[in-house]
């Protein structure tokens, strides 16, 4: 088994957490352990929600676990200039366009609340696939029709090939927002096919992440993303097991450091929390 290019890829809407450190570590050990260079992906589209102390706190918290970055920004000042998203926005209207033209995408003018009225999960079901509404009305976003989605293979670290369905809590996945522009796992997949990434680690809860991922792939007809490698991480848990958030600023890097903690004491606090399943795969990896 072999890698040439794994990536790290927060985005700033938050200051980083130990589940951030968790999967940031784990990408660092596998990355050295198979000889691959580590590429730092800012995903900062969302402009509502980005702060440049949040850009800052990305490579404040990347210092501080001793990570060092092969490729990719190294400053605010270098994401801004020459690494944003904004600066690939061509290709993804491009792929948008190359999506418009497959005739799998629809639009769709619902609500959070309007779906959460017709599924209490919160699940999308495909309720504007039958109304035709125009790809051009303003204040629709971008679907793509799952309903035929075949079984999708992939290989996960460290079992092999695996296959699975899109679940239904990612059927009918967005690529374009409201607000026309393009949705993450548009630009997730444009960007780790746009440079060359082969090994994608990144926590369980994304695990439904991939599968679209994979899906919109395939639609686009492109086949170097089915070869990427990925590794789907537990969770470190807060309190009540509750999923640990940037937003609420869930057992924070940034605090840990203030408060004198140093790269091994967070290692310890990640490894009292990793299964001893899960623990005995990453062994000698982390810890």
């Amino acid at each position: 088994m072999k890698f040439t290019l794994t990536r790290i890829a927060p985005t700033p809407s938050g200051f980083l957490h130990l589940g951030n450190a968790f999967s940031f570590l784990l990408t660092q050990a596998i990355a050295k352990k198979y000889g691959a260079k580590i590429f730092l992906r800012i995903d900062d589209l969302d402009r509502e929600r980005y702060r440049s102390e949040y850009v800052q706190d990305i490579f404040d918290t990347l210092d501080f676990l001793e990570i060092p970055i092969d490729q990719g920004p190294k400053s605010l000042e270098e994401l801004e200039s020459e690494w944003s998203q904004v600066h690939r926005m061509s290709l993804y209207n491009q792929t948008l366009e190359n999506l418009r033209q497959t005739k799998r995408v629809f639009a769709c003018d619902c609500s959070r609340n309007k779906i959460q009225q017709m599924d209490s999960r919160g699940y999308y079901l495909g309720q504007c696939l039958d109304r035709r509404i125009p790809l051009d009305r303003p204040e629709t976003a971008w679907r793509i029709n799952t309903l035929d989605s075949d079984f999708i293979s992939f290989t996960e670290y460290p079992q092999g090939k695996k296959t699975d369905l899109i679940p239904e809590e990612t059927a009918f996945y967005i690529v374009r927002k409201k607000d026309k522009l393009p949705a993450y796992h548009l630009t997730s997949v444009v960007d780790d096919i746009h440079f060359g990434v082969d090994l994608v680690v990144r926590g369980i809860d994304l695990y439904p992440s991939t599968l679209a991922q994979l899906d919109l792939a395939g639609h686009l007809g492109k086949e170097s993303f089915g070869q990427i490698t990925f590794l789907h991480h537990e969770l470190i848990r807060g309190e009540n097991q509750s999923k640990l958030s940037k937003s609420a600023g869930s057992l924070a890097i940034q605090t840990l450091r203030k408060e004198g903690k140093k790269l091994e004491d967070v290692k310890n606090l990640i490894r009292n929390q990793v299964s001893t399943e899960f623990f005995q795969v990453l062994e000698g990896l982390i810890f």
